[in-house]
């Protein structure tokens, strides 16, 4: 942290710099001088050559920072982009209070790479309780100006999010909306500097902070988790054996120094609210390297992890996550010589035990999906609208999330992509979750299989690619290649071990050079999408786990066999939309990918990859059209069936029409539910066939026997499929297998079935 500016703008009454015992500022230079930058500059290049940093982190600091001139801050971040070249990557950060920024200053933020935090309290009440100006006027306007300003898309990719301390006495979530709607990156909410001989306030209880903060948290979770929280987030984290993105959490080693204006070389700034002078070390840019500041007492003391600890801490169910709290928040003044000063739980221990708790509990608990009643019988019907098949499609990113955290659990080594993973933003985090075969991977792994170190590194760098946020990665290949789920996959000729990866506002760079400079070595190869009338499907033919299927998949198609897809897929669209238009919705709604299948297959999905399905180019659309609607069919019920115990799976086996073997009750009803379908086609298509015409066999059935071939026509076929879907319900029943919500699945598919001798409607 560079102190570029030690006075400021505001007068809040809350600021650790000015209000709390330290009161050094008063003796150091307003402005860093430019010399005292270079050195600064210096040392923090040495440090990185020394210990093989691939990445420095330096915040620009104050006071405030701003008054130092939006010039001079240019210079310095080009001094310590110059100073690191060759040496280390920077990511370099800002705080501010943000009144003095316009739009010519945030364009230099922008351009200098400098991202920017904004402290703010919440809504105007809660802001102007305590970020006032020195005559006592709120700053509320002015920030929020400076908000949207830098939140603007010309400035967004400088802005880093929103920084607010927390006050019991404002209500939490008026501020949280207040800041959410601001749509911030991020948000970090701050504990108030405090400690024993200095305790916040707690008008209602000794767990107030905890009680505020979990208000927060509950409507954040019911809003869908809309922006990244870093507490929250630290601790979901830290729970699952990940590292904190906060230092007032978690057991990791202090890796902060402070620079004053002066050069002075310094503990972390909440050591102000301690005593006059403690956070000084006595060492000074101009004299001293970083290692011997980090070897000071004061420092080392704050990196011994758990054995630097309490003991009351030590005993404590959740010393991991909370690692003690903010060492700053430990202190009291020693009743003896021997006692520790630091030697203490956090002024905050009972909220952040109880916080953390709940936090725990809230992650633990799978987010609770149930159809409300029209979706359920909707799609017990053997349909479902868009708004149904989107309720599915909710549940199953639930899952999968629930098995992302389980696979990082087991995944035998912690990684960089596996943290690049969980600090991703929430949209980002969506577009991971809405892979159909990111479950197929994440299951392997849950079952001790980990065949694939890249593929966290793969996942984490498409997310960013799609939602425009920058990742740098090293990515091993997979037997030549390395694959980016929903976007593609790069040949790699070259023998490399591994390849840097970047995501940079949606763009792709290996190794930076982006996907058109490439050399001869490396081969992108994009992920192919089928179109018609506003559907979008990927036709995914270079995912390695797309093998979860029986049947094998086909290499990459050549641009001509894609083409011959391409067609068959618009053709096939046309007749749903115009035939079986009851489907269309909710197929638009749910399909995501189509992998290509070779033959002898004919169709199939996996229970694990919701949004897929498996097909063999068949030789007509119409052909394509009813396998579209046969496999979907399954990937809905294996939905509905990861949702709801629908069947006692131990009843027995059973015949059924459709398949040579004993099928159990859960088989039985996908079996069911798919053919209703197939039933539904022909009874529609029996309208435009004439009689005496020659279907073939019975589509969308890869075994089974049906009406002779080449002799029965559509309405044979429709009649075989109704009365096969109608024998196998009275299957399931007489078995007694169905639950009480199995029960109503089986009466909507028998309602359907026993209406599909009426005329076509």
């Amino acid at each position: 942290m560079v102190k570029v500016h030690s006075r400021c703008d505001l007068a809040c009454d809350h600021c650790y710099v000015y209000r709390h015992a330290d009161q050094s500022w008063r003796g150091r230079p307003v402005t860093m001088p430019d010399e005292i930058f270079r050195l600064t500059a210096g040392r923090i290049a040495e440090h990185a050559a020394v210990h093989g940093l691939s990445r420095v982190h330096v915040v620009l600091h104050g006071g405030e920072p701003l008054l130092a001139g939006r010039e001079r801050l240019r210079g310095f971040a080009r001094e310590l982009r110059g100073a690191l070249r060759g040496v280390s990557g920077l990511d370099l950060r800002m705080q501010t209070n943000g009144l003095r920024l316009d739009d010519e200053f945030c364009a230099m933020l922008a351009d200098e790479g400098i991202v920017t935090g904004i402290s703010l309290d919440g809504d105007r009440i809660s802001n102007d309780l305590h970020r006032i100006r020195a005559d006592g006027s709120g700053s509320y306007d002015d920030v929020v100006r400076a908000v949207r300003r830098l939140g603007a898309p010309a400035h967004r990719r400088a802005f880093g999010g929103l920084l607010c301390t927390v006050d019991v006495e404002n209500d939490p979530v008026a501020v949280y909306r207040a800041l959410v709607e601001l749509d911030p990156p991020g948000i970090d909410f701050l504990l108030p500097h405090a400690t024993w001989d200095r305790p916040p306030p707690r008008p209602r209880g000794e767990t107030d902070y905890a009680d505020w903060l979990i208000a927060v948290h509950e409507r954040w979770r019911a809003d869908g988790k809309p922006v990244r929280i870093r507490m929250f987030e630290s601790i979901t984290r830290l729970a699952k054996g990940g590292l904190s993105l906060t230092e007032a959490l978690g057991l990791g080693s202090s890796d902060l120094l402070v620079v004053e204006t002066d050069g002075a070389i310094e503990q972390a700034d909440w050591l102000k609210t301690v005593a006059h002078g403690a956070p000084e070390t006595g060492f000074h840019v101009a004299r001293d390297r970083f290692d011997e500041a980090a070897d000071h007492p004061g420092i080392r003391a704050q990196r011994q992890g758990l054995g630097g600890l309490s003991a009351h801490c030590r005993a404590c169910p959740v010393v991991e996550v909370c690692g003690g709290g903010l060492y700053g928040h430990r202190f009291r003044t020693p009743a003896s010589t021997t006692a520790g000063a630091f030697d203490n739980p956090s002024v905050y221990c009972a909220d952040l035990l109880k916080l953390i708790q709940y936090v725990e509990r809230a992650d633990d608990t799978v987010p609770s999906h149930g159809l409300c009643r029209t979706h359920f019988d909707e799609l017990a019907g053997g349909h479902g609208s868009a708004a149904a098949v989107g309720e599915l499609a909710q549940a199953q990113s639930s899952l999968r999330r629930v098995l992302l955290a389980a696979a990082h659990r087991a995944a035998p080594h912690p990684s960089a992509a596996w943290e690049s993973i969980f600090a991703l933003s929430p949209a980002a985090l969506d577009a991971v979750l809405a892979d159909p075969y990111l479950r197929v991977w994440a299951l392997e792994v849950c079952e001790g299989a980990d065949p694939d170190p890249g593929r966290p590194a793969e996942i984490a760098l498409a997310a960013a690619v799609r939602t425009g946020e920058r990742l740098s990665l090293t990515v091993p290949p997979r037997e030549g290649g390395i694959q980016l789920p929903g976007l593609g996959r790069l040949l790699v000729n070259s023998g490399a071990h591994e390849l840097t990866v970047s995501a940079e506002d949606g763009g792709i760079t290996v190794e930076g050079r982006p996907l058109t400079a490439l050399p001869d070595t490396l081969v992108w190869e994009p992920l192919r999408f089928l179109e018609a009338d506003g559907v979008r499907v990927a036709l995914e033919d270079t995912d390695p786990y797309r093998t979860c299927y029986q049947s094998a998949v086909l290499p990459r198609l050549t641009a001509a066999e894609f083409h011959s897809w391409q067609e068959a897929f618009g053709s096939a669209w046309q007749i749903i939309l115009a035939e079986y238009p009851r489907y269309a919705d909710g197929l638009a709604a749910g399909l995501r990918v189509v992998t290509p299948l070779g033959a002898p297959a004919v169709s199939e999905t996996s229970r694990h990859a919701f949004g897929a399905v498996g097909i063999v180019l068949p030789p007509s659309a119409d052909e394509l059209a009813l396998l579209l609607i046969h496999e979907f069919q399954h990937v809905k019920l294996g939905a509905l069936q990861d949702m709801y115990d629908l069947v006692d799976v131990e009843r027995g086996l059973h015949r059924v029409a459709w398949r040579a073997d004993l099928r159990p009750p859960d088989a039985v009803l996908q079996g069911v539910y798919a053919h209703l379908a197939v039933a539904d086609v022909w009874r529609i298509r029996a309208r435009r066939t004439a009689p005496g015409s020659a279907p073939g066999s019975a589509p969308g059935s890869a075994s089974g026997s049906g009406p002779g071939s080449g002799t029965d026509d559509a309405a044979r076929w429709a009649s075989y499929w109704r009365d096969a879907v109608l024998s196998a319900l009275d299957t399931v029943a007489d078995a007694g297998a169905a639950t009480g919500v199995g029960e109503r699945l089986l009466a909507g598919m028998r309602a359907t079935a026993q209406a599909l001798d009426r005329p076509a409607q």
